[in-house]
């Protein structure tokens, strides 16, 4: 019997990886073979890549009954494609506003803002339409956080630059959103598809493509907790803070004198282990719990947690709306300022964190915003409202299932 494959490849980061892996567990229910070239992308270069996925597709369509039909990509080209005359899908992982500051590229070179590698010309306020992230052109998301060097940024430019390419080139551009979220935006890229959110919880699955082991143990410990009572704290695979930020993130943890689970990565701060405040672990015993990494997705959908403390990543977005969470932001770099201002300034289900002149978000400062939006029941309401939303496009009938059943049509005709 014929079993056609989808050969599926991600760029090498966690926020990509995840959702790619997620919408290829949701092609496997209807019959696909899938094919996830994860760990060869991460060896080798953009130059060499295309060599290798035309080897490896010639490799696997040796079998007849089992030949690679649609190749779904992530963040790049896709000549390979166009060469072996197979299907061609983009997917993009994070929200469409971001993309379509990216196919806004050319009018803000044309317009002086930014040069032609990218470097801001002018400070500007961009709106590329109405409830749409406010972007400061001197913290466009090639440019900021990160600890990035100005060679790194031109290089990051170009490849998102080049991202319009590969859209062009594609059969199909789908995406992990939802259109009633960021309906503007959907305006400015209008060939674009939502199939969001790509969630293990809506196919009553389990999550995928963690880099770091996740530790299991904190979904007892939260079990143990009053519903609506614990501060999920989650910065990413990225977001390193200095030994300074770290303490005053910790102090300001303890200060709430609520409960709390805090993931703190092994490198989220040179030699994380030792970088607590004296006695910090001892005082926060009872009611702080620190884990490496957690089973994210199932964390939020529990009972006990109360807010999401999160750097805004795409995915931590989409898992905290559909959860029915306020958030607490605290953005690193890319494209997470842009997921603040929509969580912030458009939605209204979580705060900004102000700094202090040495540029550190003090502890009474955390102290104070916990305070601020557990108490904002408007804030919670907004957010029930926004999970219905996001949720119910995913639900028989709804839009972002409509789409990826289409998508599943045209890949089978």
């Amino acid at each position: 019997m014929s079993r056609p494959q989808i050969l599926a490849v991600a760029y090498p980061a966690q926020g990509h990886v995840i959702p790619l892996l997620e919408l290829s567990q949701c092609l496997a229910r209807h019959g696909f073979r899938d094919r996830n070239n994860l760990s060869k992308v991460m060896e080798i270069t953009r130059k060499v890549m295309s060599e290798k996925l035309e080897e490896l597709i010639k490799n696997i369509n040796i079998e007849e009954d089992e030949k690679i039909i649609c190749v779904i990509v992530d963040g790049i080209t896709i000549p390979v494609a166009e060469k072996m005359k197979i299907r061609k899908v983009v997917f993009w992982p994070a929200a469409v506003a971001t993309l379509a500051l990216f196919y806004n590229i050319p009018k803000l070179i044309d317009d002086g803002i930014i040069d032609k590698d990218g470097t801001p010309v002018k400070k500007q306020i961009i709106l590329l339409a109405q409830n749409m992230p406010k972007i400061d052109s001197t913290k466009l998301m090639w440019t900021i956080g990160g600890g990035v060097d100005l060679t790194s940024q031109k290089r990051m430019f170009e490849s998102l630059y080049n991202q319009i390419e590969a859209d062009k080139a594609a059969d199909y551009l789908i995406c992990n959103s939802v259109y009633d979220v960021e309906p503007e935006a959907f305006t400015l890229v209008p060939n674009i598809l939502p199939i969001g959110p790509l969630l293990g919880s809506t196919r009553q699955g389990n999550s995928a493509g963690s880099f770091w082991p996740e530790d299991s143990t904190c979904l007892k410990w939260l079990d143990q907790q009053q519903p609506h009572s614990v501060i999920y704290v989650a910065f990413g695979s990225f977001t390193v803070l200095d030994k300074t930020q770290f303490q005053e993130l910790a102090l300001g943890l303890e200060l709430t004198n609520r409960p709390f689970l805090w993931v703190v990565r092994p490198d989220i701060t040179d030699e994380a282990n030792e970088a607590y405040p004296e006695g910090f672990q001892e005082r926060v015993a009872g009611r702080g719990q620190l884990v490496g990494w957690a089973p994210q997705q199932k964390v939020l959908s529990h009972p006990s947690i109360a807010c999401f403390f999160s750097h805004c990543g795409w995915n931590s977005t989409l898992e905290g709306v559909s959860n029915g969470l306020p958030f607490l932001c605290w953005p690193y770099f890319a494209d997470q300022f842009n997921d603040e201002s929509y969580i912030c300034d458009i939605w209204k289900v979580g705060l900004k964190f102000n700094k202090d002149e040495s540029g550190i978000i003090t502890k009474e400062e955390i102290k104070s915003k916990v305070e601020k939006v557990l108490g904002d029941e408007s804030v919670k309401a907004r957010a029930l409202e926004l999970q219905e939303t996001a949720l119910k496009s995913v639900k028989e009938g709804g839009q972002s299932d409509r789409n990826f059943k289409k998508l599943i049509e045209w890949i089978k005709a």
